[in-house]
């Protein structure tokens, strides 16, 4: 089996998770999720911890387990602890500017860019040139960075663009003469 699906989740105090069959509910202080566990892998709960493991000794089953370990993982932490995505525009006349559930950006098109947030997502605008995309589905929360993203993704030259906070740009160098 991998070796990912031997450790066992812990839960944290305040987190309650829910066994239906194949259905598993993770509910804590920020809100609540749900997903269905492949057939080839079972949870099992035992006092404050989570167990996975395989019906079966296929590799497919084998690698679900080690999935299904890390998904239910990220559903524990985020509805304990939530997950978020700093992200950085850099730019003359670059900025960002987040109202209600919609996100205006100017990133040097002829047009704004008006980005309609997704449900259970919410993204705040501590300044014009930061965003911060938090929620408590990890894979949601990448998904909007990174189609925030993807409207400018920073360029090689000058560095223009948005891009994750902690990301790297490797500049080149420019025409020489």
């Amino acid at each position: 089996m991998s070796r990912i699906a031997n450790a066992p989740v812990s839960l944290p105090s305040g987190v309650d998770v829910t066994l239906d069959g194949q259905l598993i509910k993770v509910k804590g202080s920020k809100g609540e999720l749900e997903w269905n566990v492949h057939e080839l892998v079972s949870v099992k709960q035992e006092d404050a911890q989570l167990k996975v493991s395989t019906n079966d000794d296929s590799k497919q089953a084998t690698a679900l387990a080690g999935t299904t370990r890390a998904l239910v993982n990220n559903m524990v932490t985020g509805v304990s602890a939530g997950f978020e995505k700093k992200l950085t525009i850099i730019g003359v006349g670059y900025r960002a500017q987040a109202q209600g559930q919609k996100l205006n950006l100017t990133l040097g098109f002829s047009h704004p860019v008006n980005y309609e947030v997704p449900a259970g997502i919410t993204v705040t605008t501590p300044s014009n040139t930061e965003i911060v995309v938090s929620g408590i589905d990890k894979q949601k929360v990448g998904q909007v960075a990174a189609e925030i993203r993807a409207y400018r993704p920073p360029e090689p030259y000058k560095g223009k663009g948005v891009r994750y906070t902690d990301e790297y740009v490797l500049r080149k160098q420019a025409k020489k003469k």
